[in-house]
Parts: structure tokens; sequence; C-alpha cells
């Protein structure tokens, strides 16, 4: 009896140990299912607010899109618009108001139920004067109050005083606040909330654990358990903490950066194609301009603007400078811009005989290999771009190079951006400018202080108190047009003549759209790098670590 006592002692303890053995596997596993990791990466600047209706910047833009729950979210992948915390929306017919069907049973991540008075606040937030959101401008389309009508918890109406064009879409970048919490902006409704944040060093964001959404299988997301935001502006810095695995992405690299990181982890990085971006220049139009008259002549020409158009090697700059990552730009929206961009258009031929001879029909002749106007004087200028951006540094240097071919001489100068931002706004004391323009939205209402002759940043001859050419005029009632329909079509007809008008006019000599490039580790799963702000996380609910 004793030994069989003692043999039953034995096995129960044995049993034991692997129930024990199995609930701890259990335990991770499930574990392992509901929070896969921590994701790492940099941010190049301080986040200047968490407010989401504040940002303006980089770095809150990011974290807004990782903590902010909107009402419909525009898939970065496909451009499509698909329901988030609105099961449903409508856009009335004269395009001024959005009624909103609601999710029910969802809460805030500090457990406030989440409702229409919710998107109300937000909205009122939002169009408040006094608040200055560039988030709101989006929605400014005439004189008059935004109206919210709560129609029921989960179905609320909004009236704005004149159409929104895209109306639907603005709302991606509206992430909707609390009306109730006494955490205010810091109660998301997004996959992650912010932790912690040490200035000057890291932003900790933690799943919330009140996120809405799961997946196919029944699995609450986000899968990850936290995302560390390190703030690191140097970008040699941040490549060496990916190599060392301290960094699990960068979301955009520079084309030598790219290149570099190819060669020892080919399988680390991502070349999505032309992004929204493009580098253009343009040259100086404006009447009070400190410039001598001849020279004004020459700028206020289409004809010389579209020569110097045709006398620069696009394909060169694509190849040389950005090592094949761009391509050769067609007008002023991207081929990445699916929908908006004119397919008709195609980037100038690279022809400097075509060019000289269009020169010379106007008056212009080359004498001893250098152009002079009508009147004698040698066709020279100057190239101004920001100092430290080798990609545009060298880019002007080929242009030279391209336009001495046909006679021109070109200067090219480097200034520190404040002072480059001085003589474009203010003295006016410049003759040509090489800069990009980095477009995050799609829709051609981002672009109206571009396209209006009376916006500040109508480059080439800003703030015109009436339109000085009858092209500008045409470009104003066009983009006027198309902002005031609600129908896609005829804003798609309206704007599909605005870049033809452009091409044609050649206010901005547009030069290359930049590749998207960006590198992802291999113990991110779940990524897939698209082209559109954010490009490597722009999924992130559904990335995982290992």
């Amino acid at each position: 009896m004793t030994d069989l006592r003692g043999e039953l002692a034995v096995m129960e303890t044995t049993c034991r140990k692997a129930i024990l053995i199995s609930m701890a596997c259990l335990g991770i596993l499930a574990g392992s299912a509901l929070a896969q990791g921590e994701l790492r990466f940099c941010l190049r600047s301080e986040p200047k607010t968490f407010d989401p209706l504040k940002v303006e910047d980089d770095a809150s833009v990011a974290i807004r899109y990782l903590t902010g729950g909107v009402l419909v979210r525009m898939n970065r992948q496909t451009q499509a618009l698909e329901p988030e915390l609105a099961q449903s929306w409508k856009v009335s017919k004269d395009g001024k108001q959005i009624t909103f069907k609601l999710r029910s049973g969802i809460s805030f991540s500090d457990g406030t139920p989440f409702s229409a008075e919710d998107v109300a606040y937000t909205v009122r937030q939002l169009m408040d004067s006094a608040l200055h959101s560039p988030t709101g401008d989006a929605f400014r389309s005439g004189p008059g109050n935004v109206e919210t009508k709560v129609i029921s918890p989960t179905q609320i109406s909004i009236t704005f005083p004149a159409a929104v064009a895209g109306l639907d879409r603005q709302f991606d970048q509206v992430a909707i606040l609390s009306a109730h919490s006494a955490k205010k902006e810091m109660a998301v409704l997004g996959p992650f909330m912010v932790a912690d944040y040490k200035p000057g060093a890291t932003v900790l964001l933690k799943r919330n654990p009140n996120y809405w959404k799961s997946d196919a299988q029944g699995r609450r997301l986000p899968y990850l358990d936290s995302i560390r935001l390190d703030i690191q502006p140097n970008r040699d810095v941040e490549m060496l903490r990916l190599k060392r695995g301290e960094i699990d992405l960068i979301n955009t690299l520079d084309s030598e950066y790219f290149d570099k990181l190819a060669t020892a982890s080919p399988q680390a990085v991502h070349d999505a194609g032309p992004s929204l971006d493009s580098e253009q220049m343009w040259f100086n139009e404006v009447a009070k301009s400190p410039l001598p008259a001849y020279k004004k002549n020459w700028f206020r020409s289409t004809t010389f603007r579209r020569a110097i158009s045709e006398a620069i090697n696009r394909a060169d700059l694509a190849r040389v400078v950005f090592r094949g990552h761009a391509q050769a730009a067609a007008g002023p929206i991207s081929p990445a811009n699916k929908f908006w961009f004119n397919a008709r258009l195609k980037p100038d031929t690279y022809s400097p005989d075509a060019a000289l001879k269009s020169l010379q029909n106007d008056g212009f002749r080359l004498e001893n290999g250098a152009l002079k106007d009508k009147d004698g004087n040698e066709v020279v200028f100057s190239i101004i771009t920001n100092s430290g951006n080798k990609y545009r540094e060298r880019m002007a240097t080929m242009i030279q190079e391209d336009l001495q071919k046909i006679g021109i001489h070109v200067n090219v100068v480097t200034l520190d951006f404040p002072s480059l931002i001085e003589r474009i706004t203010q003295t006016f004391d410049y003759e040509a400018i090489l800069l990009g323009l980095t477009n995050v939205g799609l829709d051609p209402n981002d672009q109206m202080n571009v396209w209006l002759s009376s916006s500040e940043n109508h480059q080439w001859n800003p703030q015109e108190k009436t339109p000085e050419t009858a092209w500008e005029a045409e470009i104003d009632r066009l983009m006027r047009a198309q902002a005031s329909s609600s129908d896609a079509k005829k804003r798609k007809e309206s704007f599909d003549r605005v870049q033809e008008i452009a091409v044609e006019q050649a206010p901005f000599i547009f030069l290359v759209n930049r590749n998207a490039l960006s590198a992802v580790a291999a113990t991110v799963q779940g990524a897939s790098p698209v082209i559109l702000v954010p490009q490597t996380y722009w999924n992130v609910e559904r990335l995982s670590v290992k």
C-alpha cells in the first residue's frame, strides 16, 4: 500500500506539472494572438501637437493617423473610400450636406461611449474660426455657419453653407474627439493611444484596449502591443539604426540611401513607383519685381517658357540625379493620383533643336554660341534652390548644362530656406526657382492655393488683384467650377483642362515625379508599402513584429 500511494503521489504531481505547462503554453499562444510585438521607427521632428484638429506638421500627422478614429478612411492602396466609424453615408446632390450612419457599441480608449454627439462636437470644434484648424480649412466653402443635427445616437447630418467638393473624402483627415471625456483629445478611437511622451526623445503608443475592429478570424485588432517613435532628424543615424535592427522601418528614403541599403539588404527596400510629389522650376513673372524690363519680357513669354521646358532632358534628371527612382513629369498631377491624372498629357520631349527654333522664331538669335534677344541682350539668368538639398543642386547643374547647348548661360545659386522663401513671397528678387511640391491629398481642392491667381502660393505671380492673363482667368473659373460641383465627372473635366493649360502655358516647368521609396525590416509581418502617406504603415492595425 505504501508503494502504491507513493506512485499515485508521483503521478498526481506529474499531472499537475503537465496541466500547469499546458496552461502556460495556452497563455503564451493567447498573448501572441492578441499582442504581437512592438513596432519601432523614427519621427524626423518633434510633434507640435497631439490635438488632431491642429495638426499640420509631419510628426503630428503620423501620430494622428496611428491614434485617430475617423468616420471614413481612404484606402492608401486602392485609393477607394471605405467605411470606418460610419457604417454608411450619403452626400446631398448639391454637395452641401452629408449624413452619416454610425456604428454602435464603440467606446473611446478611456471607456467613454461613442455617439453622434461626439461627431457634432468635433465638427463644431473643427469649424471654430478661433481654433484656426488647418484640417478645417478644407471645409470652408463659403460664408456662413456649419450646422450639425443629431438625428439619433447613431445618425447625424452636417450641412455646410456652400458645396464642398469631395465632401466625404475630406473626413479621412478628421479624427473624432470625445464630447464628454475628461482626457479630451487623449481619448481616442484609433488602434493606438499615446501612453508616454519624452520631448526630444520618444513618443510611446500602446494598443487601444477598446478598439472596435477584429480580423476575419475574430481576433481583436491591432495585432501590435505598442509602437515606439524615436525623434531623430538625422537620416544617417536613422539608416544606421535600421541596419542594426534598432528600428523596423523607414517610411521615406532618398534614392541614394535606397541604393546603399538595396546592396546590403535587397529584401528590405521597396520602390512603389511615382509618388504624388514633383520637382519643378518657375520664372519670376511679378510685374513689380526689381528685374530689368527685358528679363520680365522673357519670363512672361509663353514661347520662352515652353522653349526652356523642351531644352531640359528630364530622362537624364531621373536617371542621374535620382538613380532611376523618378519619372519625367507630364504636368501638375502625378500618374500616382489615379483618378485625377490627365492621361492625355505626356512629358515634354527633349529637343534642344526645337527649343532653339522656337526662340529664333520669336526674335532671339544665336551669336558666337550665346543666345541674344531681339534687342541684343544676352540671355543669362540665375536658378536659385535651397542649400543643402544635393538632389536639387545636381538638377540645377544639369539644367545649366542643358541650356548651355542652346546658348543660354545659367548661374546656379543656393540659399538657406528662410532667405529663399523671403525672395519668393516678399522681395520678389529672383529670376528662376527650383523647388519641389509635396502633395498629401489627392483632390484638386488641395491645390486651390496654388492655382487661384489671388492666392499667396500662386508662385510665379502671387496675389494678383485680378487675373493678369486670359489663361489665368480661365484656370480661376475652372478651379471654382470643380470646387462647387458634386458631379465627379464634371469636376474631372474641369481639372483635366486646368492641367492642360498648365502644360500649354508652362508657368511651372514640371520636371520629375520622385518615386515613393521605403524600407521595412523582414521582422515586420503584413507590410505592403504604397505611394500614399503613410507609405509603410497605412495598414498598421494588421502589422505584427516577430
